[in-house]
């Protein structure tokens, strides 16, 4: 089936018709739809088998990403987020970037690491050695405990072995299990392996193994995602596509520079990966740990992104970060809305996921960016906050568009303006 990502006069319809285009352009089953249209797509009882203590369940807004074409690829981006402007956002930077060839992404395979922590030892470098010789038999024991990932083509790669000589608690060492773990996200599978080897690290070493856990650094676990765009298609009304690129690369720099506005500048990519992770059922947490530790690579907080002009004056913006995603397991399988996202999405791959999710993270850069160059961030933001402000004054049904429309139109959204407007609505 060819998807076509773009979403003419979506913002118009509504939310029962564009769900409708979307079931009609991914082809979903009447199932599929009725956990979107009824209410409590997750019920109680399979939520309770998810968590503990489960009292009921919580629910964000969902929506899809329009615009998006990914190696030559359309693809139709869910996202499950609380936040005006988000996907509005994603959507559009995606309809500019899409006009200019879409975005180029690859990715790492899909390696995670393991820790195995030693203490009690005398000679850390001997009992490095010591492992690295063994390193075969090793591999042996972490693979015997998951056949099917190995019929997959995944398991336990390799090991790395790194001395702490001097600590608080004496000499250290930590042994890396280097593990493919396919299309899961593999905390489970590696956490496993790093326990079923323990015993024989203590018989190798001489030491004792107290941690035994993955690392969320998913270094070896890498998507990137890049794209190009002229000055023509950014250009505005007000501005020249030059002088907006001057100020994206400006914005950048600041970021690049000082980690203060890096970790809101990084934040900001966030606001795009977050929801396509959190609607396809992964770890965000996990998600945002690897890209923030990332970010510190170098031995100081800087930016996910780079931005920049090539010899013909176009924008390159580009990205490279952690993605340990998973399409099978947790609740990609158990979440029904979890596993509608990824149907909607037609990802064939972890790999391929977490490319998607870089390529939003990039576009939801570029929006912030673009806007902080030109008319700051709280023109267009607050305008798609009105609704919320509208909501929270008491404004229903076509009164929500009408209140918010005034308060945007006027540079006023506050929550008494739009009580006083709807006053003045209902008067008439």
């Amino acid at each position: 089936m060819t998807i076509d990502s773009r979403l003419p006069n979506f913002r118009a319809l509504t939310p029962t018709q564009r769900f409708e285009h979307i079931a009609t352009a991914v082809g979903l089953s009447a199932e599929d739809k009725a956990l979107v249209t009824a209410p409590g797509a997750l019920t109680t009882a399979r939520a309770d088998g998810m968590i503990e203590n489960v009292i009921g369940t919580f629910e964000l807004p969902f929506g899809v990403a329009g615009n998006f074409q990914v190696n030559g690829r359309d693809v139709l981006v869910p996202m499950a987020v609380e936040e005006p402007s988000v996907v509005a956002a994603a959507s559009f930077m995606a309809k500019i970037v899409r006009g200019c060839g879409g975005f180029e992404t690859s990715s790492t395979g899909p390696i995670m690491r393991a820790q195995v922590q030693v203490l009690g030892i005398t000679d850390p470098y001997g009992a490095r050695l010591a492992l690295l010789k063994h390193r075969d038999e090793i591999l042996a024991v972490a693979n015997s405990r998951d056949k099917v990932l190995i019929g997959l083509g995944g398991g336990c790669r390799d090991i790395e072995v790194h001395v702490f000589p001097d600590t608080a608690r004496g000499a250290m060492i930590v042994m890396h299990l280097i593990v493919d773990v396919r299309d899961a996200m593999g905390a489970n599978t590696v956490n496993t392996m790093a326990e079923a080897v323990s015993p024989l690290v203590e018989k190798l070493t001489g030491g004792t193994v107290r941690l035994r856990i993955l690392s969320n650094l998913a270094d070896l676990r890498l998507a990137r995602a890049r794209l190009r765009v002229t000055p023509e298609a950014l250009k505005t009304a007000e501005r020249s596509g030059e002088e907006i690129i001057e100020g994206i690369i400006d914005a950048y720099t600041f970021a690049a520079v000082d980690p203060y506005r890096a970790a809101t500048h990084n934040k900001g990519i966030m606001n795009g990966i977050d929801p396509v992770i959190v609607a396809t059922g992964n770890d965000w947490r996990a998600v945002e740990a690897g890209a923030h530790a990332y970010a510190c690579r170098s031995g100081r907080y800087t930016s996910l992104t780079t931005w920049e002009k090539d010899t013909s004056g176009a924008l390159v913006g580009t990205i490279e970060l952690p993605m340990p995603v998973g399409l099978v397991g947790g609740a990609t399988k158990t979440h029904p809305l979890a596993k509608l996202s990824l149907k909607i999405m037609a990802v064939e791959s972890a790999q391929q996921l977490g490319e998607v999710a870089a390529a939003v993270g990039l576009a939801q850069n570029m929006g912030a960016l673009r806007a902080l160059a030109t008319e700051g961030i709280q023109r267009g933001h607050m305008a798609l906050h009105a609704r919320n402000i509208a909501l929270v004054a008491g404004a229903t049904g076509e009164e929500i568009d009408i209140v918010a429309r005034r308060m945007a139109s006027e540079h006023d959204v506050r929550t008494d303006r739009a009580v006083a407007l709807l006053e003045e609505l209902r008067r008439r």
